[in-house]
């Protein structure tokens, strides 16, 4: 999970601060001094720990923190704040060209995750209604091509290329040509990378960037690498221009400074961060939600986000309306793990959650196998026992564990937690199924964290 142990470190921090009823400016400092450490730790740039330490201490201090009723929360809130502004304050979004198509280029070392991002923004953009062409121009590396097409195929998203022989510069005004021949409105060139920085890598861009005229340059970083990262946005800038950035690899904890420095450092936004390896692990950054996530304050608007896309519209009002008549039944309960499942790592939505223990979490297994043995268990009924588990006598339950290759206990646990479920449900009334609209985040996914499945 992301920024895992930096987020440990912070709340452990603030934990202390909030045990105290009154707060000293020796309090404050040492606080201070401990987040200073946090962040060091996280390979965060040095110059930007200082400022963001220097301008926390000098807000917090202040009396009016300090004589506030709860001065621990208070110095939270000036963390959380500067920890926004630190990441770019609001949410940058891709900008489009009023005449289609539109370009972005994609640059970055070799092994960032260049080619894969490519891909996973493609999909994303796609998902908004986009028609997405990916040029293939990495033509040095061993099988890149190759990677691409595999990638994105079974997403039936097109690969434009002319094999490794051809000129990079060659393929992207081909490729371009092909994008406007057949009607394609967006065109995302994965240029090739290199171990270093050279000045032959650069001039090639710069021949494509000629070519191309792209809406926007989008260095991908890996998040892994910490400092490296921060040099890395900084030379490209300076050599070719960037308009955004995007994080890759940030669902490893190894590090993950690189995307809490590079804006400050850069002044360039980060737009995406990839999250994990999958075709749509791929999310739009905001600065907000992710140093709430930091803080522990959870990520409500990132799991509503996540489950808008996973549920199809016309059956979450039909499961809605099962809920409310207190009528839901296995089917249903297969149908909701297999929506649940298209949401992402199960331990990465528990942590949005807000008030969830994260140095508990931190330590804890979710296995993500018990779902699937649930839906293998259920599988393997009948229609009419999914409908009316009630009908399951023991003979049917051996059967059933039979079929799925579980045990009888494990049939009687699931049904248990399926009856469980039913009764956390059956007061269930407004709130809709995503949440009761801005003013509030009730309903069903505001009770996700009580589902069988997730504990």
């Amino acid at each position: 999970m992301a920024f895992e142990n930096l987020g440990e470190k912070l709340q452990g921090v603030f934990k202390k601060l909030k045990g105290k009823g009154k707060l000293s400016e020796a309090d404050v400092k040492e606080a201070m001094r401990e987040v200073r450490l946090a962040l060091l730790e996280a390979d965060v740039n040095f110059r930007v720990v200082k400022e963001f330490v220097s301008g926390v201490t000098e807000k917090a201090v202040g009396s009016e923190v300090l004589e506030h009723l709860h001065p621990g929360q208070q110095v939270i809130k000036l963390v959380h704040e500067e920890m926004i502004s630190l990441m770019g304050s609001t949410q940058s979004q891709l900008t489009f060209s009023s005449k289609p198509p539109t370009v972005y280029m994609m640059v970055g070392l070799q092994g960032a995750g260049k080619t894969t991002s490519s891909g996973k923004l493609a999909g994303l953009l796609r998902k908004q209604g986009k028609r997405p062409l990916l040029i293939a121009c990495d033509v040095y590396r061993p099988a890149a091509i190759k990677q691409l097409q595999v990638f994105v195929s079974p997403h039936n998203i097109p690969v434009f290329e002319m094999g490794d022989k051809e000129n990079p510069v060659t393929i992207a005004k081909k490729g371009l040509e092909f994008a406007s021949e057949n009607g394609h409105d967006v065109v995302l060139i994965d240029t090739a990378g290199r171990l270093q920085i050279d000045e032959e890598m650069m001039e090639e861009l710069a021949q494509i960037r000629a070519i191309a005229k792209p809406q926007e340059i989008l260095l991908v970083v890996d998040a892994m690498t910490g400092q490296d990262a921060v040099n890395v946005a900084k030379i490209f800038d300076e050599k070719i221009g960037l308009d955004g950035i995007i994080v890759s690899k940030l669902d490893s904890d190894t590090r993950g400074g690189a995307s809490l420095s590079v804006k400050k450092v850069t002044g360039k936004p980060i737009k995406y961060a990839s999250i994990g390896e999958k075709f749509d692990d791929i999310e739009e950054f905001h600065p907000d939600r992710m140093a709430s996530r930091i803080l522990g304050m959870g990520d409500v608007l990132t799991l509503i986000d996540k489950a808008q896309q996973a549920f199809d519209e016309k059956e979450a009002a039909a499961l809605e309306k099962k809920f409310r008549e207190n009528s839901l039944d296995l089917e249903d309960f297969l149908s909701q793990m297999q929506q649940i499942k298209k949401m992402g790592n199960i331990k990465d939505l528990i942590g949005m959650m807000p008030g969830v223990n994260q140095a508990a979490l931190a330590g804890a297994e979710v296995d993500e196998k018990a779902m699937v043995h649930m839906e293998a268990i259920i599988q393997s009924m009948t229609p009419q026992e999914r409908k009316t588990p009630e009908i399951l006598t023991g003979s049917r339950k051996r059967r059933i564990a039979a079929g799925s290759g579980r045990s009888v206990p494990e049939v009687n646990r699931l049904l248990k937690q399926f009856e469980e479920m039913r009764k956390m449900l059956k007061g269930l009334t407004g709130g809709g199924m995503f949440g009761g609209g801005k003013k509030g985040k009730k309903g069903l996914m505001g009770k996700l964290g009580n589902l069988p499945f997730f504990q």
